[in-house]
């Protein structure tokens, strides 16, 4: 068995080891050079959370969906930086919304320098996806486009909130298939066809992506509480301290409260309270840790990678369905 990274995904294939692994190398270098700006200072901005790593996770599933077609096809890397650039360039914005200080283990570019450098860098990210996407063709431009717009209307519906007659959970997870699923199903799907899969094909591996990428987000949702900051490579609790509601609390205020438990009944007083203070913050954090709330969110989590492995049933067997099958399990394990 060999790991191939990001993700810790187990193949048995050497073969497709060897061509996933190779289609990651092609597609870094490719990322370096397209972060490069004949203004020095846009390429140290634009390098900075590409240098800091990153579960390359995207590309990782569209080299994955490739194997369906013609992996070696010319469109394939190229439609993998497309899909990171895109995501590298969101995460730029995202901490600026956040008003993160720590993005992949390292300080994010809002606090390393300012937020309009940070939000500069991030659109000029989508300029160069965009510019490498131009040459994808009409349908590539099509797909990637109506992903963007989904993405954004999820980001947009995020900071809106929900309204007052909508479900907070249902509205939740509207905003994950936005930001999250559909650049995920868009990896699957430009893979896919890049490589010349057949439509039927291109399509299960879409739906399949959206799924798969839902369950990764409920994963980092649950890491975001439940971890120490190293795997994930933020600071823990981020969202709590924005008041960002996620699936474990979502969950703790769909249950019922527990009169006779004391740290239920603080944690739903905490959750009401601005969490910016640190000590609160912290006695918050590790309340939630330990409630019931927090193995119902792992429990979901589980049972949405298993609805996407039911997807994957009608595609021929071959050594890359049995890795996105694993793949299913590797995003499972990371809650545990």
């Amino acid at each position: 068995m060999t790991v191939v990274e990001p993700f810790g995904l187990s193949v048995q294939d050497r073969d497709l080891t060897r061509d996933v692994q190779a289609g990651l190398d092609a597609v870094e270098a490719a990322l370096g050079e397209a972060v490069k700006s004949d203004v020095p200072f846009i390429t140290v901005t634009a390098s900075h959370l590409l240098e800091a790593g990153g579960k390359r996770f995207r590309p990782l599933l569209l080299l994955l969906a490739a194997q369906f077609g013609d992996p070696g096809a010319p469109g394939v890397v190229p439609a993998a930086v497309v899909v990171e650039l895109t995501h590298l360039a969101t995460l730029y914005h995202d901490d600026v919304m956040d008003e993160a200080p720590v993005r992949r283990g390292a300080p994010s570019a809002n606090s390393r320098w300012d937020n309009s450098v940070a939000i500069l860098t991030g659109d000029f990210l989508f300029s160069r996806a965009s510019q490498v996407l131009s040459d994808l063709g009409p349908e590539a431009v099509r797909m990637q486009a109506e992903a963007f717009e989904r993405l954004v209307t999820g980001q947009i519906l995020e900071t809106r909130g929900p309204g007052q007659d909508m479900d907070p959970l249902l509205h939740y997870l509207d905003v994950l298939e936005g930001k999250t699923g559909s650049l995920i199903a868009v990896s699957c799907r430009i893979g896919a066809l890049m490589a010349g899969a057949e439509r039927e094909l291109v399509d299960t591996l879409g739906e399949f992506g959206e799924r798969i990428g839902i369950a990764f987000q409920l994963a980092d949702d649950v890491l975001d509480i439940a971890s120490d900051g190293h795997e994930s490579g933020k600071t823990p609790g981020t969202d709590l301290r924005e008041g960002v509601p996620t699936l474990p609390t979502l969950l703790l205020q769909q249950m019922p409260a527990d009169p006779a438990d004391p740290d239920d009944a603080r944690l739903r007083e905490l959750l009401d309270q601005d969490l910016s203070d640190d000590d609160l913050h912290a006695e918050a954090l590790r309340l939630l840790r330990a409630h019931p709330a927090l193995e119902r969110a792992r429990a979901e989590t589980l049972r949405r990678a298993e609805e996407a492995r039911a997807l994957l049933a009608p595609l021929p067997d071959c050594a890359a369905k049995a890795a996105l099958e694993g793949l299913c399990d590797a995003v499972a394990i990371r809650t545990m």
